[in-house]
């Protein structure tokens, strides 16, 4: 099954991969049967899962039934368990659909299907087709974005970066995967490498363009997202990581800045001068200030004094003519609260 599993991937197109893993899959999926693992995606149970690699065969991998690999496993639980959005069904551009996530997410729109929109270049699963280099929505179109394993193909990666920030709106959130090489310091790419078979010697896949390291998340912060890098398998349990084969990939979550998360972020200065304004608007008029009383004399050094606490007819007596009352110099309780 691994060699043909990895015949099929090296050799047969994407679309027509797509195409037949709908049934092909399944049926070989029969002679997996048993209990020891478990999809969270599709809550199917086997002996094992399917193994899957284009170079190297990972085993245990493939769902029979969803087709979901350990990457989609690990990403379901931290949507299910972390956010709202099968709850809230915000509008979701979901770039590359993977057909296990699609088919759940589209049960769970069924009630606006409008709010999930599906994209992918060639894949005729997807509603729209377009390069992710050049995304034809207009500015802040959805407010989930996920968009997984693209990054690593396309010729100019920060340009996709870009018009995925473009197109999700402010304060909005998503999910941007690519496979990350995390002993590595620095991404690797080398454009001139254009034969098939060096690429997938070099980069693990004949089409892909690159190896992102660690400083994958500051190239999505560099296109203005605000990333959480998260290795989510570390807060599973280690039966739910064997139950669910699920894999070390780290999840990057991405965010869009609101508008007042920019101006929560201005330089201290500019910040300050904004209270300043907004408190001068909301004082009351101004009290004649009250006369400062002399300094009192230093205490000797290793002693201290305690001034005696002035009698009201005394306080009253020295009072200048017309000085206003403690009372009637109080701050107002309603005074609105600063910036």
């Amino acid at each position: 099954m691994r060699r043909i599993i990895k015949w099929a991937l090296n050799h047969l197109p994407r679309t027509l991969l797509q195409r037949l893993a709908g049934w092909m899959v399944p049926l070989a999926g029969l002679f997996y049967r048993g209990r020891r693992v478990e999809c969270p995606v599709c809550g199917s149970h086997y002996r094992k899962f399917l193994p899957y690699g284009y170079v190297t065969s990972r085993p245990n991998a493939l769902c029979p039934h969803c087709l979901s690999l350990e990457r989609h496993r690990l990403l379901w639980l931290w949507l299910v368990r972390e956010t709202r959005l099968l709850d809230d069904c915000p509008r979701l551009l979901h770039i590359a659909p993977e057909v296990c996530l699609m088919r759940h997410l589209g049960r769970l729109y069924a009630q606006h299907p409008e709010r999930y929109v599906t994209a992918d270049l060639e894949s005729p699963l997807a509603k729209l087709h377009f390069d992710v280099q050049q995304i034809p929505l207009e500015d802040g179109f959805a407010e989930v974005l996920l968009c997984n394993h693209i990054l690593e193909h396309v010729a100019d990666d920060r340009l996709a970066m870009r018009e995925l920030f473009r197109v999700l709106r402010p304060g909005g959130w998503g999910v941007i995967l690519s496979p990350v090489d995390r002993t590595r310091a620095a991404t690797f790419e080398d454009d001139s490498i254009t034969d098939p078979d060096e690429r997938t010697r070099i980069f693990g896949q004949y089409d892909h363009r690159r190896i992102y390291g660690r400083d994958y998340a500051d190239r999505l912060r560099e296109a203005g997202f605000e990333v959480l890098e998260l290795d989510y398998a570390a807060a599973c349990t280690a039966e739910e990581r064997r139950r669910y084969a699920l894999c070390k990939d780290w999840l990057y979550i991405v965010r869009r800045p609101a508008e007042s998360d920019l101006i929560r972020k201005a330089p201290a200065s500019v910040n300050r001068a904004s209270a300043a304004e907004e408190e001068t608007a909301a004082e009351p008029a101004a009290a004649p200030a009250t006369p400062a009383a002399p300094a009192a004399p230093a205490a000797p050094a290793g002693k201290t004094t305690a001034a005696a606490e002035p009698t009201a007819e005394e306080a009253a007596a020295a009072r200048p003519a017309n000085a206003p009352t403690p009372e009637s110099t109080a701050e107002p309780a309603s005074r609105p609260a600063r910036a």
